[in-house]
């Protein structure tokens, strides 16, 4: 009696949280159709009317059209180069188990605690001496290295939770281990490559310090930048909320679509992968 009244307590919490964000989400697009003085008179207002040009001055004025080209581009490329690393190395330290794959292992593990502030000194010199600064490629590059340690030791528990038995059938019909590992094993471990892609996908999406810092031309930042240099010009030109919050709209907008569409399979796929 007492796990359950526990239990049912822990599921109203949850159900809370859900229901206050989706409230912030429904707010902030409400807000985004709203003008300046209605949003300060009456915050929490409906909009009447509608000022559907405050998304049209968002996307036009505020750059977010460029940037959100920019930000699908260098997401994609750095989350698909990532995984197409991370798995190889994944499956070597799932199915060799011996000290030295085991400590490489835990270095992965050790290098999600590294904060990225310590590491943007040390790559912003290093970029600016191959010319890599300001450029898709630099801001690519840096992507990818950031997402090993989470993408590596994530595969790591798809591939340990695959039998062996498979591998073995591929051998004895004359395949070599290559060719079993790309015909056999990553087509069983599909969902754990499409989930590591997706949660590399959402990080690069949403970063914004390494992408302020190594870009610095109008024309190839992303979209979190965009949305910074929109604020600060409007501290000068005086601040339009509704753009702003029709600014941080077109950003959500991607993300919440995908988990939408998707949220259910990343959730599944990083429990089984922890799991494993």
């Amino acid at each position: 009696m007492k796990r359950a009244r526990l239990f049912r307590v822990g599921h109203g919490i949850v159900w809370l949280l859900v229901a206050a964000d989706l409230a912030l989400l429904a707010w902030i697009f409400v807000t985004s159709l709203r003008d300046t003085q209605s949003i300060f008179s009456e915050p929490f207002g409906l909009p009447v009317p509608p000022q559907g040009g405050n998304w049209a001055k968002a996307w036009a004025e505020g750059g977010f059209g460029t940037a959100a080209l920019n930000s699908v581009m260098v997401a994609a490329l750095s989350s698909l180069v990532a995984v197409a690393l991370a798995a190889p190395a994944a499956y070597a330290l799932a199915r060799r188990r011996t000290r030295t794959s085991n400590a490489l292992t835990m270095t992965f593990a050790l290098g999600l605690g590294v904060p990225g502030q310590v590491l943007l000194v040390p790559l912003f010199v290093g970029l600016a001496a191959v010319e890599l600064t300001d450029s898709f490629i630099g801001l690519t590059v840096v992507y990818i290295g950031l997402a090993m340690p989470f993408t590596v030791y994530l595969l790591t528990g798809f591939f340990a939770g695959i039998p062996v038995v498979l591998e073995e059938a591929a051998a004895i019909d004359g395949a070599s281990g290559l060719r079993a590992f790309v015909r056999v094993v990553l087509p069983v471990a599909r969902g754990g490559l499409i989930t590591a892609f997706l949660l590399q996908f959402i990080g690069a999406w949403n970063e914004t310090l390494f992408a302020i810092a190594l870009m610095t031309s109008d024309e190839k930042i992303t979209l979190p930048v965009a949305l910074v240099n929109f604020v600060g010009l409007q501290q000068y030109a005086g601040r339009d909320w509704g753009t702003m919050f029709a600014g941080i709209c077109i950003i959500l907008a991607p993300m919440v679509a995908l988990f939408s569409w998707l949220g259910t399979r990343i959730i599944q796929g990083m429990t089984v992968g922890i799991g494993k």
